[in-house]
């Protein structure tokens, strides 16, 4: 087999740019393609449509439709309890199940921090962070703290085990959470009945662990790369949701959303990337709360059409719409982003959503035509590749 290729899909704004779509486009073609996951966890939202199918993948990734494999690095937390569901979901679509990796190293997403997250959303009212309530952040903060729970613990333990494990958090790390957020179990609601319920505890835990036999664990990434023609890397949110991204703090995620994960996960693997593809509509969109820069109102996007896989929500509520500030600010996440690389791989863009702007980039001074607004990308040196959408359908991609 002749070297891997090495490709990464990154969304430039605040996410809901179209990285299904990408992903969906980069596996186009026949080639045996793995699919890393190398960020946050279930909380993604990626749709694909084939023209005769349509999924919304969350933990699978973007290419399952393309026959693509999936991998959960390292610095991936999945959620072992919502699993199945997706499985049979796609299943009923598709009519197979996709073949899942999962690195040993993963942190597992737990009921508890689920629960906690929805509860300390609820609790602050318009002050919401804008989270969509699926624990990533609690995640992260638990393992920082010391109690994270790997896939390698899983398997080389048993329900009573995690049972056990799940109490020892309750016990000693939850009553700590709730005094740093200034709430108490009472304070919770419903989340505090059910965080307290042993029996909420030994249903995940069961759940758990039938789910494990959808996924085969992986020591050494390397060896699992060489098996493939391509690697793709599939990141959800955007780069202005970085966790550190201190200019819409704490509005972001907690997880790493552009190049970061990546670089180490390669490095450690001896390899590098050939193309990073950079996704953003024509214009820009926020899902949840947070400075949202040239901010404007639904019908200043000329043909806007409803976004069915981001609908109103009870924790990130409407889908807000903007402009893009400037050429020179669309540029500039990205050139943050490539820092964390010591070396230069291929960068393109994706603009997707042209249907419903005309074929227009929307700016703050005023919506540019495709080749304007070309010509100034080009004088800034940032993109060999300008890739256009103009529908939900990677093959009608224009390079």
């Amino acid at each position: 087999m002749s070297k891997t290729v090495f490709k990464a899909v990154i969304g430039k704004n605040f996410g809901d740019e179209g990285k299904g779509l990408a992903t969906d486009f980069l596996c186009l073609g026949g080639a045996k393609n793995l699919v890393v996951r190398a960020n946050g966890g279930a909380q993604s939202g990626h749709t694909v449509e084939t023209g005769t199918k349509r999924f919304v993948f969350h933990e699978l990734s973007s290419g399952s439709f393309r026959g693509a494999d999936t991998y959960w690095a390292a610095t991936y937390h999945p959620d072992l309890y919502k699993l199945s569901e997706e499985i049979e979901e796609f299943k009923a679509v598709s009519g197979f199940v996709p073949r899942i990796f999962v690195s040993t190293k993963a942190g597992i997403t737990t009921v508890l921090d689920v629960l906690l997250n929805m509860a300390f959303e609820t609790a602050r009212g318009a002050g919401r962070h804008g989270s969509c309530g699926m624990g990533i952040y609690e995640t992260e903060l638990r393992e920082r703290a010391g109690y994270k729970i790997t896939v390698s613990d899983l398997i080389n333990s048993d329900e009573t085990w995690l049972i056990n494990k799940l109490s020892e958090i309750r016990n000693n790390y939850v009553s700590k959470r709730l005094n740093e957020e200034k709430i108490t179990v009472a304070g919770m609601g419903e989340y505090g009945e059910l965080i307290e319920d042993d029996n909420v505890v030994t249903n995940y835990a069961k759940t758990v662990y039938n789910n494990l036999k959808f996924v085969e664990s992986v020591a050494f990434e390397q060896e699992l790369f060489q098996k493939y023609e391509q690697v793709v890397f599939e990141n959800g949110q955007g780069l202005l949701l970085d966790s550190e991204c201190k200019r819409f703090y704490p509005n972001v995620t907690g997880s790493r959303t552009g190049l970061a994960n990546i670089a180490q996960i390669l490095k450690n693997a001896g390899d590098k990337l050939d193309e990073v593809l950079y996704v953003s509509r024509s214009y820009v969109t926020r899902h949840g709360a947070g400075e949202l820069p040239c901010e404007c109102a639904a019908s200043d996007i000329p043909r806007l059409i409803t976004d069915v896989t981001n609908l109103p929500n009870e924790w990130q509520g409407k889908l807000r719409f903007g402009l893009h500030e400037s050429v020179e600010d669309f540029v500039k996440p990205v050139l943050e982003d490539i820092k964390e690389l010591d070396y230069r791989p291929k960068l393109s863009l994706l603009l997707t959503h042209l249907n419903e702007t005309d074929g227009c980039v929307m700016l703050k001074d005023g919506a540019v035509s495709l080749d304007t607004f070309r010509e100034k990308l080009q004088d800034t040196g940032t993109f060999e590749n300008v890739f256009l959408s103009y529908d939900k359908f990677a093959e009608n991609i224009k390079g």
